[in-house]
């Protein structure tokens, strides 16, 4: 390869640097990393020293880490937004058995590992940013490494009519650490048959 070449090469390398760089919300991939590395650490703590903690005293002495997949920026999707045809109110089955209110507001449809995939977001009744959403899910690692009763994520609307999802900041919900504590079911819309191989593992006491 001459010199010219080799030149043009090195060009184009970097404007497919840029671009990625650019479409990845201007991180790198160590920057992403750190930040969900980050978040999880925030996570920790919470759990390790705040009151509001769902861990009792004696869960709070004997925890030292929490569990989680390797970050893997393959599970962090951009998915469209298909408003929900029937956007209505729905009742949420708690894990105590009582429901708590969700409005039906939309499906996030996505690829993931070759497959098309689709899940319900839902917005608290009382919610007041109309760009919030609530995701509850369920996948085939759910009741192995990973709690039985779902994930949680916290979405907020990026584009006109997209949102991104990071599977990387699934998290439990409080009944996974305390019984004592109820929690939203995910719909059965949410329920998947794939792995989700990402964010937080079942808690172990």
């Amino acid at each position: 390869m001459n010199q010219k070449n080799i030149v043009w090469v090195l060009i184009v390398l970097v404007v497919l640097g840029s671009l990625l760089y650019t479409l990845s919300g201007g991180e790198s991939p160590e920057q992403y990393r750190e930040r969900i590395e980050e978040e999880r650490e925030r996570q920790f703590k919470f759990l390790k020293f705040n009151a509001d903690s769902p861990l009792t005293g004696e869960q709070k002495s004997e925890l030292d880490q929490l569990e989680f997949f390797p970050v893997d920026p393959v599970y962090k999707v951009k998915a469209r937004m298909v408003p929900a045809q029937n956007r209505r109110m729905l009742e949420l089955p708690m894990t105590d058995g009582s429901v708590e209110r969700y409005i039906r507001h939309s499906f996030a449809e996505f690829e993931l590992e070759g497959r098309i995939l689709r899940l319900l977001l839902l917005q608290a009744a009382d919610e007041k940013d109309s760009r919030n959403f609530f995701l509850a899910f369920a996948d085939a690692t759910s009741g192995d490494v990973t709690y039985g009763g779902g994930r949680y994520i916290n979405l907020r609307q990026d584009g006109q009519n997209s949102v991104t999802i990071d599977f990387n900041l699934a998290y439990n919900p409080y009944c996974a650490y305390n019984p004592d504590y109820a929690c939203p079911l995910p719909p059965k819309e949410n329920v998947l048959d794939v792995p989700i191989l990402a964010g937080e593992k079942n808690y172990i006491k």
